[in-house]
Parts: C-alpha cells; structure tokens; sequence
C-alpha cells in the first residue's frame, strides 16, 4: 500500500524562471570556491551516513550513542587498517618480484648466451616466417629496441619506480590532515545524528514514509553494496583468467602474479568508464614484457570479462543502486574531477546516489507552476454581425 501524499508545495512561474537558475550560479561559484571544504564535508556526510545504522543497532542494546560511535569507528578504523595493510604487503612483494622478472628477461642471459627478450624475438621473427610472413622484418627493430633498454640500466629504472612510490607515499602521509578532518567532522555529525533527524522530520515530515535521512541511508548503502560486489567478481575473475593463462603457459609467469592483477583490477573498478581501461593496462604491459604473443590474450580475457560486465553484472548489480542515466553519471564523474581530481571522481557517484534520493523525497512534495494554463479561457473580441433579411423575389 503506498504511503498517503502529503501536501504538495507549488513553486511559482517566477521562481522556476529566475530563482533556479541564480541558485544553480551560485552552487557552481561555492562549489568551485570551496571545493576542499565541501569535499570534506562531503566525505565525512558519507561516512556518517553509513555508520549510523550500525550505531542505530547498538543503541538498541541500550548503549549510549557516543559509546556505540566509538564502538563502530573503532571497528571501522580496524577493518580499514587490515585491509589496507593487506593489500600494501601483497601489492609491494608482487611488484618487486614482477619489476625483478622484467629486469631479468631483458639483462640475464640464459645457456644459449641469449636474453629471454631476444629469444622470443627470434620465435616471433621464426612464426612468421613459417606462415608466410617473410617480407615483414621486425626481428632488427625488435632487438635495437630490447639493446636500447638494456642500455638504459633497467635497474635504475626500477629504483626510480620505488622513488615514485614513496614520493607517492609522502603525499599521502601530507593527506593525513584532510583524513583527520574527515574523520573529525563525520564523528560530530554523528554524535548529533538523532538531533539532525528530528529537525529534519519536523520541517520536512515523511507523511507515511520513509523519512529523509533513511532514504539517503538506504541509496548510499545499495551504491556501497553493489559497488563492494561488482569489485569483487570482476577482480576474482582478473585474477583468476592471469591465473590460467600463466598455469596454461600463454602468458608465463602470469600465475605468479594473478593475486596482484585481481587486486588491482578490483580497486580501479570503482572508477566507472574509466576504471576497465585502466585495469587491463598492467597485464598487458607484462605479457608485452614476458611474451609479446601473450597480449592478445590478455585482451581476450579483459574483453571478455567486461563483456560479461556490461551485460550480466552491472545490470543486475548497480542498476538498482544507482537507477541514473548514464549520461548524468558520466556527468557527475567529469564535474567531480574537474573539482577534486580522482577523489572528486570517488565521491561523485555516492553523493548522485544521495542527491537521487533527496530528489525523489522532494519531488512527492513539490509541484512546478503550470506554464500552460489550459483550464482557463482567454477572452476573444468577435464582431457578430445582425442577420440580413432574407428577400424572396416574386416570379
């Protein structure tokens, strides 16, 4: 049975013409002078919003709120530390090991006094000889670039990588600030969640149903629920399909680092669009390095899985969590990165997710003026001319 309709509120010609507009000058303006403050703000809304029904839970074992706060960030903060020291563990041993196998493939020469570079070199030039391919000479551009590398100290290569690394990771640890920020401002807002709900109820009743605030609950919980299962299947599936092709010897070596490529491919797929692209791009770049024939089926795996991506998983996953047009998803991933950069592109689809709900809750409460009044008449001048007399001639 639906929820019985409240009255509406009309929004008049005037406001629809002029108000709406400036307001939406005046939230781009805001929103591009305080951009680091509204991201704050913003992530710690996010969080608040979906902490507060474990905290809810607590209460109801008559705990006091500000202890159920401290139980469920304590528990939050333990959770993100291990999964995130996990993940830096597995992620910096594979890359060693994989910077190591790079390294050797182009420097360490095997019995035959051939690098692994040159002697896949020689099975490409030999394959397409053996298929009729003769005219296609890439065995003297292949070796010239694999003797340029080398040249290059590929060593050197790899310890710049590892500067880059902690480079990155001093930025992070500057980042710090913000996160305590964050973490700050989201513990306020819920230790007074209670109090925001009530002045929210009392402005904005939910005549029957579901109040303001648990519909943006509910919208951010389904994004955060879908999004945590398409990570993990289109990640085990990378890493499973890396798996094979190395355990297959298509692409060698690749099994070794199957875990890797599924971790990363899980943690670049909350980027929409984007995040498939950018997944694909390390698997590649190994095969390339390991066995240039290797690539293709790579490409093969990665199209195959976002085939199934697009047609199978993401429908039944993420068309229920979000439930907008792709067009204003891709929208809202350029307007947050135009903002905030990549963490602007991360809180985008939460805050669409919210920002649906709100629009749904207001859109059962507000009307728009009628632009086209077809109930009333308009008043037409007509000039009725009296009736001539009819003449009837005599015959």
């Amino acid at each position: 049975m639906a929820a019985p309709r409240g009255p509406a509120i009309q929004i008049p010609r005037w406001i629809q013409l002029v108000g709406l507009p400036v307001l939406l000058v005046v939230g781009y303006f805001l929103a591009s002078t305080l951009g680091h403050a509204l991201f704050l703000f913003l992530t710690a809304a996010v969080i608040a919003f979906l902490l507060n029904p474990l905290v809810r839970d607590l209460q109801k074992l008559k705990l006091r709120r500000g202890l159920a706060v401290a139980i469920v960030y304590l528990l939050f903060a333990a959770a993100v530390g291990v999964a995130v020291a996990g993940i830096a563990t597995v992620a910096v041993d594979q890359t060693r090991s994989a910077s190591t196998k790079v390294e050797n493939y182009f420097t360490v020469k095997g019995a035959g006094g051939q690098t692994g570079a040159d002697h896949d070199i020689d099975r490409l030039q030999l394959w397409l000889n053996r298929h009729h391919l003769e005219k296609v000479k890439i065995k003297k551009s292949l070796t010239n670039w694999s003797d340029s590398l080398k040249t290059k100290d590929i060593t050197n290569a790899t310890q710049q990588a590892f500067t880059f690394a902690k480079g990155a990771a001093r930025t992070v640890v500057f980042g710090l600030f913000s996160l305590i920020l964050i973490i700050v401002i989201s513990i306020y807002m819920l230790l007074d969640f209670e109090r925001l709900e009530a002045s929210i109820d009392r402005r904005f009743p939910p005549h029957g149903g579901l109040p303001l605030t648990r519909r943006i609950e509910r919208a951010l919980a389904g994004y955060v629920r879908g999004q945590v299962i398409l990570s993990t299947v289109i990640g085990a599936s990378a890493g499973f399909g890396m798996w094979v092709l190395g355990a297959t010897g298509l692409v060698p070596g690749a099994d070794k680092y199957a875990l890797l490529f599924g971790l990363w491919t899980g943690l670049i797929e909350v980027i929409p669009y984007i995040g498939p692209w950018l997944a694909a791009v390390p698997p590649a770049v190994y095969a390339l390095v390991v066995h240039p024939l290797g690539v293709v089926w790579v490409a093969a795996l990665f199209v195959f899985i976002y085939q199934i991506e697009g047609h199978v998983v993401v429908p039944n996953v993420m068309a229920n969590a979000l439930r907008l047009h792709p067009l204003l998803v891709i929208f809202g991933l350029l307007a947050g990165g135009e903002l905030y950069g990549l963490p602007g592109v991360l809180l985008a689809l939460p805050t669409m997710a919210a920002l649906r709900a709100i629009w749904e809750f207001f859109g059962e409460r507000i009307e728009l003026e009628d632009w086209q009044d077809g109930d009333r008449a308009l008043p037409v001048d007509v000039d009725i001319e009296p009736p001539k007399p009819h003449v009837v001639s005599g015959g």
